[in-house]
């Protein structure tokens, strides 16, 4: 009987499964659009999601699994009470409101470290610990932590890659000493290496979903290391962009980079580091403009080889995470012209540039030079943007074989820990 390995990836658009066999090969696809009626970012959607995805695979599939692993937005997180019941609604992954617990880090943390700014893990326990909820609470959880202990069981545990903002010393594998001494350190979940072998699914899930009884569930990651886990790309100076309502950029390189002023930082990928950052940018901004079918034909019209005269900053609202460091940052997206073709394309260069910006920041701080651009996401099959960010960048941009987080989420469930074995 063949083996088969299932990923799940939860961004912010829908939620993904993804089945492989052992020798890499897609077996089965299933997907969840998210709609703000029919799915509001609540943990039960989420438990409701996770196991609808699983039990629409193929029942035979299903009955092979050995491993599935999960990975969520990186940063969305929420507080759990002694049962693992969510107290309060979580915080999502650009949310901004712990701006006085940023400042509080900023005191606090190392310069270099990762938890500084709003949007880090860090920032948003210390904002619920002035919450009335927190005095229930036992548990911090990330989107995947809580995903995979509705499966696994078990309290408390997170993984390195989820846990980089929450301020873990990834060389080390354990929180440093100045963050132990704050009061919220009882509720630090223990770290484990992304692909870790944790335990196998529930009993209970096992037989309402035809599992096998020892189908493990391995640590997961976040979704944009997942999207670069995908293209199986191991060269340094090779990078990923991932186009998706948000625009993340990673690329792998030899020596590590933490610049939490410019939202900038590190994720260790075995003895090789993932350098990049995330901008509030990206296709979510094009959504509010354009449908996916005017999107598509509109920009299939433009003049990629000519620069777009309008001097955009795409945000839906003030605040910005990476090139820019700044809660308050503003938007610019004005003036309007009354062509549509004209709009977007300056819509889709201003995005651009501030991928640019992103990967000559990376380069300027020490991070490998960027040789290559894979792309993954929606906006990886809009040929024309990727000749605008060609030209923008000066360097080569394509698209990623393998786009889809779950597929890498895949890869994680299948090799567990050997997988970050780059280099």
């Amino acid at each position: 009987m063949v083996e088969a390995y299932l990923g799940i990836d939860f961004g912010t658009s829908g939620a993904r499964a993804c089945v492989i066999d052992g020798r890499r090969e897609p077996l089965a696809e299933e997907r969840i659009d998210f709609t703000l009626e029919a799915h509001p970012q609540a943990p039960a959607h989420w438990r409701e999601c996770l196991l609808e995805l699983i039990a629409r695979l193929p029942a035979r599939l299903r009955a092979r699994l050995r491993a599935l692993a999960l990975d969520g937005t990186s940063g969305t997180c929420l507080l759990l009470d002694r049962n693992t019941r969510p107290l309060g609604s979580p915080l999502l992954y650009h949310d901004l409101r712990a701006t006085r617990e940023a400042a509080e880090l900023a005191r606090l943390a190392p310069p270099d470290a990762a938890v500084h700014g709003a949007s880090s893990s860090l920032a948003k326990l210390l904002w619920y610990a002035r919450n009335a909820e927190f005095s229930e609470a036992v548990f911090f959880a990330h989107q995947a932590d809580w995903l995979a202990l509705q499966l696994h069981g078990e309290p408390g545990l997170s993984d390195y890659h989820n846990a980089l903002k929450l301020g873990v010393d990834v060389h080390a594998l354990r929180y440093p000493d100045w963050l132990l001494r704050l009061p919220v350190a009882p509720l630090l979940p223990r770290i484990a290496s992304p692909g870790h072998a944790i335990g196998p699914v529930m009993h209970k899930h096992a037989q309402a979903l035809g599992l096998p009884h020892d189908c493990l569930v391995r640590a997961g990651t976040t979704d944009s290391i997942a999207a670069f886990l995908a293209t199986g790309t191991t060269q340094p100076g090779h990078a990923l962009t991932s186009l998706g309502s948000t625009l993340v950029i990673k690329s792998l390189s030899h020596t590590r980079v933490d610049a939490p002023a410019f939202g900038l930082y590190s994720h260790r990928l075995g003895p090789l580091w993932l350098v990049g950052g995330a901008s509030n940018t990206g296709g979510a901004v094009l959504r509010r403009f354009f449908s996916d079918a005017a999107l598509a034909t509109l920009s299939a019209q433009l003049d990629t080889s000519t620069a777009s005269a309008l001097d955009y900053y795409p945000l839906l609202a003030p605040g910005e995470r990476f090139p820019i460091s700044d809660p308050t940052y503003a938007p610019r997206l004005s003036p309007r012209p009354a062509d549509d073709r004209a709009f977007l394309h300056g819509l889709l260069e201003g995005i651009a540039r501030i991928e640019g910006r992103g990967y000559d920041l990376l380069m300027a701080l020490g991070a490998t030079p960027v040789r290559r651009i894979l792309t993954a996401g929606g906006g990886a099959a809009n040929a024309p943007w990727r000749r605008i960010r060609a030209r923008v960048m000066g360097l080569p941009v394509e698209a990623a074989t393998r786009t889809e987080a779950a597929y890498g989420t895949a890869l994680l469930a299948a090799c567990g820990e050997k997988l970050l074995c780059f280099g």
